[in-house]
């Protein structure tokens, strides 16, 4: 197992110390650092950043930022790919994207790498949606399911290659299915 669990410290150390490569969160008082992306992961992580920007950034509605560090509710997460919609992407006084997300992504995608254990990932999207994220997608490529998590309701799971991927309201421009997400593995 990749993740490497490093002694605890408070939030506000772990904030002060230097990045690692690949990134480390603080999560439920412990220092992990995620595992480095194989092909799979990296594959999927740029198309679906992509993808979003193409349908919603151009139009103002909302951006990607991939392994953006956002610090909330007491925790410091990193997700694969963080979307926030336009109104909310923090910004400088000068409006230029500010280096510091102090808030919780509005849809959050983790994608599961072989190293990786989905138990750990499941704990941080639950957390997220609990402080405001609205929806968070967790996929794994090895068995091309896509696991679709949103507060207050039941999963969805998505494992047949033409089911049509539901979308959030601010994102109802982006049109998916099972199939296109991991067809980016085939091309």
């Amino acid at each position: 197992m990749v993740q490497a669990t490093v002694k605890s410290l408070s939030l506000e150390e772990f904030l002060a110390s230097p990045e690692t490569e690949p990134e480390s969160e603080f999560f439920d008082r412990e220092i992990i650092q995620k595992p480095m992306p194989k092909g799979k992961h990296s594959a999927i992580q740029g198309e679906f950043t992509s993808c979003i920007n193409n349908a919603l950034r151009l139009k103002r509605i909302a951006r990607t930022f991939p392994k953006l560090r956002c610090t909330f509710g007491g925790m410091s997460i990193v997700p694969d790919i963080s979307v926030f919609r336009w109104d909310r992407i923090i910004r400088d006084i000068d409006g230029k994207i500010a280096n510091i997300f102090n808030i919780a992504p509005d849809w959050m995608i983790e994608i599961l790498s072989p190293d990786q254990r989905q138990t750990k990932l499941v704990k941080k999207i639950l957390f997220a949606l609990e402080h405001g994220t609205e929806v968070a997608w967790l996929l794994d490529p090895d068995e091309e399911i896509i696991f679709i998590y949103r507060a207050n309701q039941a999963l969805q799971i998505y494992d047949r290659a033409e089911q049509v991927l539901p979308m959030q309201d601010f994102a109802s421009d982006l049109q998916l299915t099972v199939e296109t997400i991991f067809g980016w593995l085939s091309e």
